[in-house]
């Protein structure tokens, strides 16, 4: 009789036992897809929070990035005005490399982006952003050739560097630098006439005479003879050599130095 009652009493605990480890089982079991319904707003939630914290992050390296390459390696230019027609058209794209002066001496040639503060007049005019937030977005747009550049930047063609005779013109109405002819058909404005404003100039050193390639369009070096400066644009206010073309696509090209440039009898006077 006990022991049939202990029997009676184990067999009931095993039992208990049983329903108990099936009902922890059932409640191991994964919860109903219904319910992963309401954790998926609160993960989207979540990573839109977070997507706005590293926000200001994000745009502080954004900006950080831009301003080093801007100020030490390159730089992508608008281009604002038709000077430097057909070469360059109105809102072309240029990338400006500022090392590579660093490594070789400015050439007869090159496309220069510089300042002209001092030296030359505005050819286009900008109204100026106010304000913290616009002047921000202005000037990042313009290291990144997305909004024109400072009126005070200019785009041109360096015909003479210093110790260079430049004249214009001889008897076939060609430039010439230190005696020899150049042949601008490669990159002069159609209908062009070299120059319709004579001069006889010897570039001081350290500085250039620079052209536009539209010369009825271009105020240039030509325009500033009777200056304090005489149109030269010194060296040092040299931004940088415009090598290529990179917006719109279709006109994606190198700007190379014209052959004509490569004349021995250029280098012939020159410092």
């Amino acid at each position: 009789m006990g022991s049939h009652a202990l029997g009676a009493r184990y067999g009931y605990s095993q039992c208990i036992m049983t329903e108990q480890t099936d009902v922890d089982a059932m409640s191991s079991e994964p919860a109903p897809r219904s319910g992963g319904s309401h954790a998926k707003p609160h993960k989207r939630r979540s990573e839109t929070a977070s997507f706005w914290r590293e926000l200001p992050v994000l745009l502080i390296v954004a900006f950080g990035l831009a301003f080093l390459v801007k100020t030490f390696l390159a730089q992508a230019f608008y281009i604002p005005s038709g000077s430097m027609q057909d070469t360059l058209e109105i809102g072309d794209r240029v990338l400006v490399n500022k090392v590579v002066f660093h490594t070789r001496p400015i050439q007869r040639g090159d496309i220069v982006v510089f300042n002209g503060v001092d030296s030359f007049a505005p050819e286009v005019h900008l109204v100026q952003p106010n304000g913290i937030v616009p002047s921000v977005v202005t000037w990042f747009a313009r290291a990144i050739g997305f909004a024109p550049p400072d009126e005070r930047d200019f785009v041109k063609r360096v015909i003479g560097v210093g110790g260079d005779h430049v004249v214009c013109c001889d008897v076939k109405g060609q430039v010439t630098v230190n005696g020899a002819a150049l042949e601008e058909s490669a990159y002069l404005f159609p209908e062009n006439s070299p120059s319709d404003v004579p001069f006889n100039v010897t570039v001081p050193a350290g500085k250039l005479f620079v052209m536009g390639d539209h010369r009825a369009a271009s105020s240039d070096s030509r325009s500033h003879l009777g200056d304090p400066g005489g149109g030269f644009v010194p060296v040092d206010r040299v931004i940088g050599r415009a090598f290529a073309i990179i917006w719109p696509l279709d006109r994606s090209q190198l700007l190379e130095i014209p052959p004509t440039f490569s004349q021995p009898a250029l280098a012939k006077a020159s410092s």
